[in-house]
């Protein structure tokens, strides 16, 4: 399995509106071959923490071909809807490969 994790960090005046953006999303992602999982979580201080979205893979190879494909495009279409006043920094994407698994017993 592969994981990526990318940390958006949100003025907290501007959390509602972001948040309405992913409860509104394409949903593009949900159909992409070897896509598992999406999860969005909100910080604890959205003053000092990030949001942190975060996907689950198949694989590496499953992920790298959804950034690659239109569908991507197309579902990402919405990302600048927030002026960008609404965020405190830059995101920060990480990725991760699962090496243990407590629900697959490994």
């Amino acid at each position: 399995m592969f994981v990526t994790m990318n940390r958006i960090p949100v003025h907290p005046e501007y959390a509602e509106a972001f948040e309405a953006r992913f409860r509104e999303r394409a949903r593009a992602v949900d159909g992409a071959p070897g896509f598992v999982r999406n999860l969005v979580l909100r910080p604890a201080d959205p003053a000092t923490q990030p949001y942190v979205v975060q996907t689950f893979w198949e694989s590496r190879a499953a992920f790298e071909a959804w950034v690659e494909s239109p569908a991507f495009r197309e579902g990402h279409a919405r990302a600048g809807s927030l002026p960008r006043e609404a965020f405190r920094g830059p995101n920060e994407l990480e990725t991760f490969e699962v090496f243990a698994d407590s629900e697959r017993g490994v």
